[in-house]
């Protein structure tokens, strides 16, 4: 798939009009490797970018480049207090579907994209009219840094690349050494955006449970987002339950807790699943989708070893940890519920 991917892209690139190859008077090419490992050449200073997605909106601020934004993702508009001025960009449609007439009108040095949406033959058509496309995948925890750090050398931004992925592997070792000799290892069923949606194996959502201390019931699954049966998680019987949800409610509005709590409670609720140990014991879960992978995974991350392993990093508060990158990385306060409250008498009690 990549290697096919990887020859149409090169491809297209020789159609680039020359005066885009060659960089202007001033300028200079940086080669930057992005999430498919391909060596894509930039013309620097970048002075105009598109970013596709929230992910890379929110990488973005932490960079301190935000005023180098000309286009944005349509949804933005959802969360006004949360993303301020960058609501009144240019909007240029979906991450799977932008609309391209629109990008190119904005004139981008780089358009930011996940790594395989949107489509190849999209990349091929910004690639004809000589616009670079960068795909960072800005999500998952592994390779969150290196991105970061990629993004900080090209944009020189290289401080304030270091500066937030310093703090973030400090959080991280400090978590993966903590939960590397824990056993038994909790298993879970580890639930996306959508209703028996399983995150299965190679998904952030995969990889914050393991890094939680749990076993992901999930990960004997051939692709990365199956849709399961809740016959089969019944017969699975997992200890925990962690859910993903998207609560639609603004950036520290107070209804957001009580969006969580109900989603927690239609699981809960389940035919049959009284049953699951996970149900009776109250280890059942949700997080808001801004902590759920992404920039802020490793706030969700805090929250979930909490809830597989009670006690074990007593020093770790997420409600700290995330006040903290907010106030740091986003210049914004800490405000809002982004976790569902514990059931009574759960075992597996929020700190």
């Amino acid at each position: 798939m990549i290697a096919a991917y990887r020859v149409s892209i090169a491809a297209v690139l020789l159609l680039q009009p020359l005066c885009i190859i060659a960089p202007a008077l001033g300028a200079s090419q940086n080669e930057v490797v992005d999430a498919l490992g391909r060596k894509v050449e930039v013309v620097t200073p970048v002075r105009r970018i598109v970013a596709l997605n929230s992910d890379a909106v929110e990488v973005l601020r932490i960079l301190n480049v935000q005023d180098l934004i000309v286009g944005v993702f349509s949804q933005i508009d959802a969360d006004p207090q949360f993303w301020g001025d960058l609501v009144n960009r240019r909007k240029v449609g979906s991450w799977r579907e932008p609309n391209s007439e629109v990008i190119v009108e904005l004139e981008p040095d780089i358009v930011l994209a996940y790594a395989k949406t949107p489509s190849p033959e999209w990349e091929a058509r910004m690639a004809a009219r000589g616009i670079r496309v960068l795909r960072f995948e800005l999500y998952r925890i592994d390779s969150l840094e290196r991105e970061v750090r990629e993004l900080g050398r090209v944009l020189d931004r290289k401080e304030e690349a270091e500066r937030f992925c310093s703090w973030h592997d400090l959080w991280l070792r400090r978590i993966r050494e903590k939960v590397a000799s824990v056993v038994p290892r909790p298993s879970v069923y580890v639930e996306s955006y959508g209703d028996y949606v399983s995150a299965g194996p190679t998904t952030g959502g995969d990889q914050m449970c393991v890094d939680a201390g749990g076993r992901n019931i999930s990960d004997v699954m051939a692709i990365p987002f199956p849709r399961v049966t809740p016959e089969w998680v019944v017969a699975q019987d997992p200890d925990v339950v962690v859910k993903a949800a998207v609560s639609n409610a603004k950036y520290g509005a107070a209804e957001s807790g009580a969006a969580l709590n109900r989603v927690r409670d239609r699981i809960m609720q389940r035919p049959a699943w009284n049953l699951i140990k996970a149900v009776s014991s109250g280890r059942v879960h949700v997080l808001d989708s801004s902590i759920w992978v992404g920039p802020r995974a490793i706030i969700g991350l805090a929250y979930m070893i909490q809830w597989l392993h009670p006690g074990l990093m007593a020093d770790l508060s997420p409600e700290a940890l995330h006040k903290e990158y907010l106030e740091t990385f986003q210049k914004l306060p800490y405000k809002g519920v982004f976790v569902s409250d514990p059931v009574a008498g759960s075992d597996g009690k929020c700190p």
